[in-house]
């Protein structure tokens, strides 16, 4: 059985994609130069976080992910970033190939949010490859590709920032129930708002225009009027 090997060598920010996406550049081996017609492959990608140190303001960025520091040594588990099939096209020996992963800023997907909580350096990944493989000189073979193939890579956080830039610059977004978006919907149409932003502020406005005053703090500790007369 031909053994095959994986390596990732690099990452680049697709700027002509319709949406946010990520081009790994993958270098396939087949042992011994061994002719492949053709390598139909499964990758799943892996967020490995316990590879990594985290600032403070990083770490209050994955409390909801891990919770409290003193806690990730039992909570800091890999995270799922994507699934993805790739046919590579027939080669002798090695060959490299673009690994196309289309990504999500829905800020509910856990790695979206270890993402967007890191503020520099390198994103640990664990790619992990199985398949099929139609290989032979002189004739033709089907070989599986096991499970236990994997390359490991460090993806520079500015990469996936850089992706997000290209499609929301200077924004965020969030995923609302369809009765929440019909509402919204209904109070921008009423006030005739031109955007999404001015629709937010309004509602913004509202709420603070709606807030009880505060009482006065010397009262709520006093339990006095704040009255000074004798």
């Amino acid at each position: 059985m031909t053994e095959f090997s994986f390596a990732c060598t690099g990452v680049r920010a697709d700027r002509y994609a319709a949406g946010p996406t990520l081009v790994f550049r993958l270098r396939v081996t087949a042992a011994g130069g061994a002719r492949v017609h053709a390598l139909a492959l499964r990758c799943q990608i892996r967020i490995e976080p316990a590879r990594r140190g985290y600032g403070p303001a990083e770490a209050d960025g994955l409390a909801d992910l891990f919770g409290e520091r003193s806690r990730w040594g039992s909570t800091l588990q890999p995270v799922q970033f994507a699934q993805i099939a790739l046919m590579v096209p027939g080669f002798t020996g090695e060959t490299e190939a673009d690994l196309v992963v289309p990504c999500t800023y829905d800020m509910d997907i856990a790695g979206t949010r270890y993402l967007t909580a890191l503020t520099g350096g390198e994103v640990p990944l664990l790619m992990l490859f199985s398949g099929t493989a139609f290989t032979g000189d002189g004739g033709f073979q089907v070989e599986p590709v096991p499970w236990d193939r994997e390359a490991a890579y460090r993806m520079p956080v500015a990469t996936w920032r850089e992706m997000v830039e290209q499609h929301f610059p200077g924004c965020g977004w969030i995923r609302l129930p369809r009765d929440t978006m019909d509402a919204l919907l209904a109070y921008r149409s009423r006030r005739a708002l031109p955007s999404w932003e001015a629709t937010l502020e309004a509602l913004l406005d509202d709420g603070a225009a709606a807030d009880p005053p505060r009482s006065d703090p010397l009262r709520a500790l006093t339990g006095t009027t704040g009255r000074t007369d004798p």
